[in-house]
């Protein structure tokens, strides 16, 4: 048995998470969903969970890609369309943000990368709506925990499987399941810039930082254990104001509270209300 504490039981794992797909979906009084299908691990990885929950037949994969996206992406897209069966449409959104871009001529990488996300975004909803489906997310644990993500681009979806597992947990789902081994093992990149990679970004790996966020996190450590566990305290410290500084990204935008039942606050489904 694995000493690793990120180490989950696949078999079951997709168990849940396909019963969980179903079981939103279909209780929403939808039996499809619609998919950014980009060619990394965790979308492809969302896709076959979805499929295997709703079958092929309702499942819409959009590739969307822009001028300097990478034909590997195109490709590694295709490659979890044509071993899933689900139905594939291509839209290049170059003439989509172009407009945007020329009206701003010293935005900034990250600009950029935003605009393109939530016009990604704005597509999957237009399509959710045609399709009469629902979207379905990829983004996983780490990303979320670290603010990795695009607030109504990537990070916007109706469900996400993903969203409790670690991209290193992300990788063994996906292994086990079948994505095509060339979709798990390549460098994780949102592919916005040429060049750019996830861990590139962030300044350290997925593998490193999942450990830290998992005892953060899950364990519930204070800095001061996490350290003792061997981990630097710079990294720890770094870890944490990434957590905290995008917590807004994780919660719903937050109501003033006027009346007697405020949304959010006292008007809750009873399944949201915690203890």
């Amino acid at each position: 048995m694995s000493n690793d504490p990120l180490r989950i039981d696949t078999e079951v794992v997709e168990l849940v998470l396909r019963r969980f797909l179903h079981d939103e979906i279909t209780k929403a009084g939808f039996s499809r969903g619609v998919i950014g299908l980009s060619g990394g691990i965790d979308s492809a990885l969302s896709c076959f969970l979805a499929a295997a929950a709703l079958g092929p037949e309702n499942i819409l994969a959009l590739r969307m890609p822009y001028k300097d996206s990478s034909q590997d992406s195109l490709d590694h897209a295709q490659l979890v369309v044509d071993e899933l069966g689900v139905t594939c449409e291509t839209i290049n959104i170059t003439s989509i943000v172009s407009p945007l871009f020329s009206k701003s001529p010293g935005m900034d990488a990250n600009r950029r990368g935003n605009i393109m996300a939530r016009t990604r975004m704005t597509i999957l909803y237009d399509r959710s709506a045609a399709w009469q489906g629902l979207v379905i997310g990829s983004s996983n644990k780490s990303e979320l925990l670290l603010g990795y993500g695009t607030l109504f681009g990537d990070l916007a979806s109706a469900v996400n499987p993903l969203g409790d597992l670690y991209k290193t947990q992300v990788r063994q789902l996906a292994t086990a399941i079948g994505v095509p081994p060339v979709i798990i093992e390549k460098e994780p990149s949102a592919d916005l810039i040429p060049g750019q990679t996830d861990e590139g970004d962030l300044g350290f790996s997925y593998a490193d930082v999942d450990q830290i966020l998992y005892l953060l996190v899950d364990r519930r450590f204070s800095p001061e254990e996490v350290e003792a566990a061997g981990y630097e305290a710079e990294f720890i410290q770094n870890v944490l104001k990434m957590v905290n500084s995008s917590h807004f990204k994780r919660r719903p935008p937050v109501i003033a509270k006027v009346s007697e039942r405020t949304i959010g606050h006292d008007f809750r489904y009873l399944r949201d209300s915690g203890l």
